[in-house]
């Protein structure tokens, strides 16, 4: 892994000498996107003027322009305004004279508007604009693209209009290619908590369930990243803060602000440095820790800040699922026969050492198609089952209920859980809510009158926040299944006679439960 030192950070960041100044930095540096830079005051650092050596403003830029060499495109000016935000003290640094010269000779038509970037590029486009700390909340209802982009025009001194040109688009695109290759960057959706989240999966690739949340970590340990999520109404965000600060006892804090809905705390835990942002909605917590080792930290320092910009516990947009091959996996089954055929998500049946339906005993898979996405299982021995039959006329647009069972860490019992959501562009399947989605793949999929559409499917990421990606959950439609079933000599039961739903299908899922070694 080649992982581009940035030297001329390590005074900045967290340490033990550090000023107030400096402390005020991080919280700016890892604040969630959605708040404005925190309080003015904080900002008057020493005059930037009486010694370069010392002045905070100017180091950053003075390593950065060293940085340039290697083969990074300019992101470090964008690094060095998130870590300082005076504009006065970042303007020698903005002149970017590497775009110049790749700056295309046609530039693209003014009329062309931000949100109209190809989805090939689009994903590509917002991966470089979260890296460089300029994808934020939009005010007054802009779209965030478009405000986005027009924080980068400003800060890069080009025309603000919201619109890329060529030589914009170039230069971000070639942006997210290098982060991708340099850090395996990537946005996902934690399926444990719900949270949206910018991970360096070159960097932490091993991912572990934990009691709230999940863990990536380096193959040593030396840099870890840590989601967690705790819906308990009683729970005071005061006192979740107060024992963030305490524990583990090895815990030496530096810094910490709370506020009405959310809280920051950093410092020292034993030899590594560590982070906590948190922040309640609802009468729930959501949020994420980062641990690494000090020598870490000048190659940490860039990923901070991307991570801070992607952060969202609560995101509005879905993004694909972070991939996680469990030890031990749960998802959905749909009985599809009275002989004791099940339907399930493929992807959940690969490597298992054993399968087992739960309430009904182990289960064989007897085939599975790639290009649908489904595997076809069978339990045996008399069990009394209630088979999923198909509507002849479900819609295939508007509001849609998911019906399963989700992990249990989520929900312990086997209680059905219906989660709301809406088709898009018709096998896409869009939340209504940010809710977390562990164990939940395979589930059924109905339309408003309760008729059978289909079976839902989790997409899991591999770096897709650079290449364009399927949406994070689709519909596999009931025909697909219907003709998955008839390939494998299993009759799909037809809806009961007089009657246009399907017979219940809530009643036809399954826990499915898959161990690996």
């Amino acid at each position: 892994m080649r992982l581009l030192p940035i030297l001329g950070l390590l005074p900045i960041l967290l340490c033990a000498s550090a000023q107030a100044e400096e402390a005020k930095s991080i919280l700016d540096l890892l604040k969630p996107a959605t708040e404005k830079p925190a309080e003015p005051k904080a900002a008057p650092a020493k005059p930037a003027a009486a010694k370069p050596a010392t002045t905070k403003s100017v180091a950053p830029n003075t390593t950065l322009a060293k940085a340039e060499p290697v083969k990074l495109p300019p992101p470090r000016p964008e690094l060095a305004k998130a870590i300082e935000p005076k504009p006065e003290a970042n303007k020698p640094e903005l002149k970017k004279p590497e775009l110049a010269k790749a700056e295309p000779p046609k530039a693209e038509p003014a009329a062309a508007a931000a949100a109209g970037i190809p989805a090939a590029d689009r994903q590509k486009v917002q991966a470089a604009l979260l890296w460089s700390g300029d994808y934020a909340a939009a005010a007054n209802g802009e779209d965030p693209m478009v405000a986005a982009i027009k924080n980068y025009q400003k800060r890069s001194k080009g025309k603000v209009t919201g619109v890329l040109t060529d030589a914009e688009r170039g230069y971000l695109l070639a942006a997210a290619s290098n982060h991708e290759q340099e850090f395996g960057w990537s946005v996902v959706v934690d399926p444990a908590t719900g949270i949206r989240i910018g991970l360096p999966t070159k960097m932490v690739p091993n991912a572990n369930e934990t009691p709230r949340g999940t863990r990536w970590s380096s193959a040593h340990g030396d840099v870890q990243v840590e989601t967690f999520r705790i819906a308990d109404r009683e729970l005071k965000l005061s006192t979740l803060f107060e024992q963030e600060k305490r524990e583990p006892a090895t815990r030496k804090v530096e810094y910490s602000v709370l506020r009405d809905d959310s809280f920051f705390i950093s410092g020292f835990q034993g030899l590594k440095k560590f982070s906590v942002k948190a922040q309640l909605r609802d009468g729930e917590v959501r949020g994420f820790t980062m641990m690494y080792d000090q020598m870490m930290e000048t190659i940490v320092t860039p990923v901070m800040v991307a991570m801070a910009s992607a952060f969202s516990p609560f995101p509005e947009r879905s993004a694909p699922f972070a991939a996680m091959a469990k030890s031990v996996e749960y998802g959905n089954g749909l009985v599809v026969s009275a002989q004791g055929h099940i339907v399930t998500d493929r992807k959940l049946t690969e490597g298992c050492q054993v399968i087992v339906a739960s309430g009904l005993g182990d289960a064989v898979r007897i085939a599975d198609d790639k290009d649908s996405g489904l595997a076809l299982l069978r339990v045996y021995g008399p069990r009394q089952l209630s088979p999923l039959s198909f509507a002849q006329d479900a819609s295939k647009s508007g509001d849609v209920s998911l019906v399963g069972i989700p992990d249990p860490k989520e929900q312990g019992d086997r209680k059905l859980t219906e989660i709301k959501a809406r088709l898009v562009g018709g096998t896409g399947i869009e939340l209504r809510q940010p809710v977390p989605m562990a164990g939940f793949s395979g589930a059924a999929a109905l339309d408003g009158q309760g008729r059978f559409l289909g079976m839902m499917e989790m997409r899991n990421a591999v770096l897709a926040s650079i290449e364009p990606s399927a949406p994070p959950v689709r519909l596999v439609p009931a025909e697909a299944i219907r003709g998955f079933l008839a390939a494998n000599n299993v009759a799909a039961a037809p809806a009961p006679a007089g009657d246009p739903k399907a017979s219940d299908a809530k009643a036809s899922v399954v826990r499915m439960i898959c161990v690996r070694k």
